[in-house]
């Protein structure tokens, strides 16, 4: 027998009683996580969450880094490994490993970190003075520990995570309020300026202190309410730019960084010696024009451009994807910035954000500073762009990083009354 139904009329709109046979399923609510304490008459609770765009961001970087250091490196290791695969083998051991070490970072809360800060800026600076009695020399330069056979680990690397997180610790501690006096920002960049100072006297990497020191400056710049310091650092910072290059062209400063400075200005007078790989690299990029010679078909890698895998693989790309492909490359890691900046901004924890901060900054000052230096807009150095230039600490520090950063965005707070 059917079975009968009321209607009822109220006005022009009717209704009838819901027949709970008829509504569909609801789904269970997902498990939720909630944070001890309370935030005024607010709890915090945190949801699962993996950030799947972020992860595919970072494992297209890896790939396309991989294929073009193959074809950046196959002629060089051909000739002397006599294995064109050689810089492709070892960069994809180095990669599987880092991926390794960001799956696993990712599933520990990073307030763990926050009570072992203190060990780990040990370790950093302990593996930093390693450097004086056990340090090995690669192409005139003492900046490496050997491990095992020919794997090498760079100090350098581990004291940029360890001045994220102690830089973070110590904003969240002091506060902002604290940063808006010249002593607690001093106390904030102090471990930052002695990493930097240790990495630039022991192993005179200037690169990666200015990195390790622009990646603390960003972070309590982020933080910080006042910005009049700031103003009068970067001031300071722009005179002693300026002092430097004065003195380097009045010949009252020398050395090998004077001479970079002078190839940097005028690039043909070293086109011999010192600017020989800067103007090889310009030779590329303007060499490739609009959409590249096509991949693989680059004609400065053949020995043109010395080392081209690691800091001027950029310039090679220039020349074989073209300025499409270059740009391509540009956006894909402006693409990674903003997913950084998206969960910095979804943090409701001050050290959380900070180490977000820490990470984004790290990566864009380094893709900055390495653009920049292939394009001759700055002086010569050593740095490498992330995720394709060829280099093992680098890449496993780098993704074992961005592993604190999907350990934050693994659960994205929502507050419910």
């Amino acid at each position: 027998m059917a079975e009968r139904r009321t209607v009822k009329k109220k006005g022009k709109r009717a209704q009838r009683p819901i027949d709970r046979r008829e509504a569909p399923a609801l789904r269970p609510a997902r498990p939720v996580q909630r944070a001890a304490g309370r935030e005024g008459s607010k709890t915090v609770e945190r949801t699962a969450y993996t950030d799947y765009s972020l992860i595919f961001v970072i494992l297209f970087l890896i790939v396309i880094g991989l294929v073009m250091l193959y074809s950046v490196s196959s002629y060089e290791a051909g000739l002397s490994y006599g294995d064109s695969f050689y810089y492709l083998k070892r960069q994809l051991i180095f990669d599987v490993l880092g991926i390794g070490a960001m799956l696993f970072i990712s599933r520990i809360p990073v307030v763990l970190y926050r009570e072992l800060y203190k060990i780990i800026y040990g370790v950093s600076v302990a593996l930093v003075l390693a450097i004086i009695p056990f340090g090995t020399e690669v192409n005139g330069a003492k900046r490496w520990i050997k491990l095992v056979g020919s794997v090498n680990i760079q100090p350098a690397e581990v004291s940029k995570i360890a001045v994220i997180i102690t830089t973070a610790v110590l904003i969240h501690h002091l506060g902002s309020r604290s940063l808006d006096t010249l002593k607690g920002m001093g106390l904030t960049l102090a471990p930052a300026v002695v990493q930097a100072g240790m990495i630039y006297i022991i192993t005179n990497n200037l690169s990666s202190a200015v990195i390790i020191l622009g990646i603390a400056v960003c972070m309590v710049f982020v933080a910080s309410r006042n910005y009049r310091y700031f103003i009068a650092l970067f001031g300071a910072g722009a005179a002693a730019v300026g002092g430097v290059v004065y003195m380097a062209l009045s010949g009252k400063m020398s050395g090998f960084r004077s001479n970079r400075l002078m190839a940097w200005l005028n690039p043909e007078a070293f086109a011999d010696s010192t600017a020989f790989q800067t103007l090889q690299a310009l030779y590329a990029i303007g060499s490739g024009g609009f959409f590249g010679k096509g991949l693989g078909q680059s004609i400065q890698k053949l020995g043109f451009i010395p080392e081209a895998q690691n800091d001027m693989i950029f310039s090679i790309i220039c020349e074989e994807l073209g300025m499409f492909g270059a740009v391509g490359i540009m956006v894909m890691f402006m693409l990674l910035i903003a997913r950084l900046v998206n969960v910095a901004q979804g943090c409701t924890d001050l050290y959380e954000a900070m180490i977000v901060v820490g990470a984004t900054a790290h990566i864009a000052i380094q893709v900055i500073l390495n653009i920049a230096v292939v394009t001759n807009t700055i002086p010569n150095t050593g740095v490498s762009l992330p995720f394709i230039s060829y280099g093992g600490s680098s890449v496993v520090f780098l993704l074992a990083e961005l592993g604190l950063v999907l350990s934050i965005a693994r659960y994205h707070a929502s507050e419910a009354a």
